[in-house]
């Protein structure tokens, strides 16, 4: 899998369910996220969801000890994590603060808030890395749109 875009920045989006399977390997996803480093990546698009999108945060902060890439945080919405728990809001606030970028899509929760985010990190990406496992879903609509605008979608089993 060569995916490196020479002369400039090559990003990469990160979808994937808020709700893991207790047996969800943050190893392999870290080693997926350290692959995608060596294999040229300079960029990634967070939604800072709970879930998938906080493991892989928890992976790329790690990964920042080893080489230099940036972290854009993408946020439906301000005030999107008003439902998270104490732990996952400490995760989220350590992580905006190592954010290159912070990009609030809306001021207030509006419907297709979600959507619109998804959308946005899907348009400025190279490539996606998802998890997904449900047919009907977010993560599935993200790998779907992705797919119908030509971004090579990279599934993590």
């Amino acid at each position: 899998m060569r995916m490196e875009i020479t002369g400039r920045i090559w990003t990469c989006a990160l979808t994937g369910h808020r709700a893991l399977p207790e047996d969800f390997d943050e190893n392999a996803l870290y080693d997926k996220l350290n692959e995608l480093i060596e294999l040229g990546c300079t960029k990634f698009l967070c939604g800072m969801a709970c879930g998938f999108d906080l493991r892989a945060l928890r992976c790329l902060i790690d990964l920042r000890m080893k080489y230099r890439f940036e972290i854009e945080a993408c946020i439906p919405y301000r005030g999107h994590d008003a439902k998270f728990s104490a732990e996952e809001k400490k995760l989220l606030k350590k992580g905006l603060e190592l954010c290159d970028r912070v990009t609030v899509l809306f001021e207030h929760y509006r419907a297709g808030c979600f959507l619109a985010r998804n959308r946005y990190m899907v348009e400025h990406a190279d490539a996606v890395l998802a998890y997904c496992k449900k047919e009907q879903s977010g993560t599935a609509y993200t790998a779907d749109y992705a797919i119908k605008k030509g971004v090579p979608v990279i599934f993590l089993n």
